[in-house]
């Protein structure tokens, strides 16, 4: 069985002719799932996903989480 695992999905998008910095923390099984997941929750306020640059996925630690509602998850 498989461990969920924890990732921070950092990047930017365009909107409005305004640059804007996004930093996700989800939860996911596979680096790609947490992009996809992380991809679908910015497109929901209307950024088309080529709008989108991601600049870094990693694996975090529980102990690293800022969110709290993935930190109380993950206990």
């Amino acid at each position: 069985m498989s461990e969920v695992k924890i990732y921070r999905i950092i990047g930017t998008y365009k909107k409005n002719h305004k640059k804007y910095l996004f930093r996700k923390e989800v939860r996911a099984l596979k680096q790609e799932d947490a992009l996809e997941k992380a991809l679908s929750q910015i497109t929901s306020i209307g950024i088309f996903r080529r709008q989108i640059n991601i600049k870094e996925v990693k694996e975090i630690s529980p102990n690293e989480v800022q969110d709290y509602l993935i930190r109380d998850l993950s206990e």
